[in-house]
């Protein structure tokens, strides 16, 4: 069924064709419509919303029911995802699979409400504490809020952890058209849940592991869960990369309108190209290595000071020079502005 639907619905009912019944936040802009929807979508489904009294209670009880084995999810934006940090490190720790959708917003502090990609250190390296990993999906379209809901679901059950939709606040507001496909959920079996899958084996789910040995052993678990996602899971997107000179590089928002640039850029006769991580972590290191190979420069644009180039940087391990440039505070370049910027760099390199 094609209809016209804002981003942060389209997440709620990807939500819903993944099998989430459970859903439980605090209203934070840019985010609330996700609260909204699921108040008003997961009853007709026989789900549960519940708006939390904070988003510390919130984080929570998404470590209750992950630990009973429901599908579960909640969202915020950054001021809200700084106070479920703990939960999500707890979440990580005790093996929980859930969902967590971050609509950024600017900042630090109580910044704006206005898009930004600021919240990607918080949430690619980790945010909380201890050795962990969330893997990190990163959505460019309306459509995409839906599709890669419904993977975050699935990669969170077969991989036993947190699930992060990184998106900024203008894909979470902005509308465009979504097509849905009713699909049958395939649950999978949870046999380590509280009450087992059948409810006849009672397991004790923690994150606490007293003896030195015992917890360094379950980090080295962890941690070969993380290296085979690694190599299983990283996803991107190319767009005329095959010849290309100069490689662009960004996600989300910016994306799409890097995307515009390389067909202004390729009228006027430089052959640039686009390269968009979709997974944020894992990142896809080797497919970014392989575009660049031939390229003489890479830009990256952000919308923020300079975070996601620190992963481009290290990918690429100084065989191609890597710029950048970032908008802040709310600020959204034009593909005009990211073109100025690109010829600038083009120039320097005659």
């Amino acid at each position: 069924m094609r209809q016209l639907c804002k981003g942060n619905v389209a997440i709620v009912k990807g939500a819903i064709l993944a099998g989430c019944r459970s859903y439980f936040g605090y209203p934070i802009t840019p985010a609330s419509e996700i609260a909204e929807a699921a108040a008003l979508l997961l009853p007709q489904v026989d789900g549960t919303f519940l708006q939390a009294e904070s988003e510390v209670a919130a984080i929570n009880m998404v470590y209750g029911a992950a630990a009973a084995g429901a599908r579960v999810m909640t969202a915020s934006s950054g001021p809200g995802l700084s106070l479920m940090q703990e939960g999500i490190s707890y979440c990580a720790g005790a093996e929980l699979p859930c969902v967590i959708v971050d609509i950024v917003r600017g900042g630090p502090g109580l910044g704006n409400i206005a898009p930004e990609q600021s919240d990607y250190f918080a949430m690619v390296k980790g945010g909380g504490h201890g050795c962990y990993r969330n893997f990190v999906l990163a959505p460019a379209s309306v459509q995409e809020m839906a599709d890669l809901t419904i993977l975050a679901f699935d990669l969170a059950d077969e991989y036993r952890n947190p699930v992060i939709i990184l998106a900024d606040g203008f894909i979470g507001q902005m509308m465009e058209p979504l097509d849905l496909t009713y699909r049958e959920a395939k649950l999978p079996d949870k046999p380590w849940a509280v009450m087992g899958t059948a409810g006849t084996r009672q397991n004790m789910i923690s994150s606490i592991f007293l003896e030195p040995d015992d917890l360094e052993n379950h980090i080295r678990k962890l941690e070969a869960k993380y290296i085979r996602a690694s190599r299983l899971e990283a996803r991107h997107e190319t767009f005329e990369t095959e010849d290309a000179e100069v490689l662009l590089v960004g996600y989300g928002i910016t994306a799409r309108v890097l995307r515009s640039s390389v067909e202004m850029a390729r009228r006027e006769g430089l052959k640039a190209g686009l390269f968009r991580p979709i997974t944020l972590w894992p990142f896809p290191k080797e497919a970014l290595r392989a575009a660049a190979s031939k390229v003489s420069k890479v830009l990256v644009v952000e919308l923020s000071n300079g975070q996601m180039v620190e992963d481009v940087r290290l990918s690429l391990d100084g065989k191609v020079p890597v710029e950048f440039y970032g908008r802040t505070g709310g600020n959204v370049p034009s593909v005009e502005e990211v073109h100025s910027q690109l010829m600038q760099r083009v120039m320097q390199m005659v």
